[in-house]
């Protein structure tokens, strides 16, 4: 499993505190139930100057991601400082769930559209994928 450097880590931390986006205890323990074994972490650059289309093309995998079996945590914009920089975080039972997750997307039309957007529109610069557990007592 690849290893996150910390600023990385401290940069995902900061755009979900700052966008306000930190789910409340109840809602984060749902989240990372048993059955969140894994989270895949999405790191976006984007072009600053096409934020608005990226934000809609996150929009749309807010229905999207969970119908394709997907746990998703939450997408998260730039809001201050760092203009090009924005995140999701997806939660799976594990990496043969998230393999089986991305077959779904490749066939499902309304996300094949959406890729195809992102293509067409070049809001997207470059992408990263990292996988994380949490860390447990």
């Amino acid at each position: 499993m690849p290893e996150l450097d910390r600023r990385t880590v401290m940069g995902t931390m900061l755009a979900v505190s700052v966008a306000g986006a930190m789910p409340a205890a109840a809602e984060e323990e749902k989240i990372m139930s048993t059955a969140t074994q894994v989270v895949c972490h999405i790191r976006y650059e984007i072009d600053p100057f096409k934020r608005a289309g990226f934000e809609e093309y996150a929009r749309k995998w807010l229905t999207l991601i969970p119908a394709c079996g997907g746990n998703l945590i939450g997408y998260f914009m730039p809001h201050e400082g760092t203009n090009y920089e924005a995140h999701a975080l997806i939660g799976f039972d594990s990496l043969a769930s998230y393999e089986a997750y991305r077959a779904r997307l490749r066939t499902d039309p309304a996300s094949k559209a959406n890729f195809e957007t992102a293509e067409r529109e070049k809001f997207i610069l470059r992408e990263e994928r990292r996988f994380l557990r949490k860390v447990e007592a």
